[in-house]
């Protein structure tokens, strides 16, 4: 599969951040747009076929109706909690022993389809210093990447084809574009502005780094 402009296509993407509440405590809520040269209909069976989510994105497995339990291979799994197609959906994202929520929207715009990713978690106060919302943030930036060249192109993705570009030049060009753009919605919720570009730094190195270069370090 053709490789995008890194730059260009880190900045399809318009990011926010803000605080949320769940069960009587805080959370953090990351919110990625962007906007498909595709019918809506297109996008929501490339998000909900399960033949097809792996062409993009990881297999799926499970019940994927409402009350149903999915899990994406070597990754979350979780409920589905609602489902009003071909607008909205909304899953537990359950993974390393941590639950949260996430909801994609979707909505018709001249030539194409708005969707709104939004992913709500309780974080722990030491991988957000870490971290940061790039945290979540790079590995949706990555899948909204991979979604536009399925729905512009047709062809499957190539995991260890995705492997190499992400630890390559143009991979580190687009997530330090995404992580930067991460760092100022979160400098814009208050939060420290070195703090929030360390954290930045952090993601980056996290999604960049090859698998031997981590083990060694």
């Amino acid at each position: 599969m053709a490789t995008p402009d890194p730059i260009k296509t880190a900045r399809l993407v318009t990011r926010e951040l803000r605080g949320g509440s769940r069960d009587g405590r805080p959370t953090k809520i990351a919110v990625a747009r962007r906007t498909y040269r595709a019918e809506r209909s297109d996008v929501w069976d490339a998000l909900t076929d399960a033949e097809r989510l792996p062409r993009w994105f990881l297999p799926v497995s499970g019940d994927l109706s409402v009350g149903g339990r999915y899990q994406f291979e070597g990754n979350a799994g979780g409920l589905v909690e609602r489902c009003s197609e071909p607008e909205s959906l909304a899953v537990t994202w359950e993974f390393g022993g941590q639950v949260s929520w996430l909801e994609v929207r979707l909505s018709e715009t001249d030539g194409g389809t708005a969707l709104e990713l939004v992913h709500e978690a309780h974080v722990d106060p030491a991988l957000w210093e870490q971290f940061g919302p790039g945290a979540v943030g790079l590995g949706w930036d990555g899948s909204l990447m991979g979604l536009g060249l399925h729905l512009d192109t047709g062809e499957s993705a190539d995991p260890q084809e995705h492997e190499a570009w992400a630890v390559g030049p143009e991979g580190v060009a687009f997530f330090t574009e995404c992580a930067e753009d991460w760092a100022r919605a979160q400098i814009e919720t208050g939060d420290d502005p070195d703090k929030a570009r360390a954290a930045a730094q952090g993601a980056i190195a996290f999604y960049t780094t090859p698998p031997e270069a981590a083990q060694e370090g």
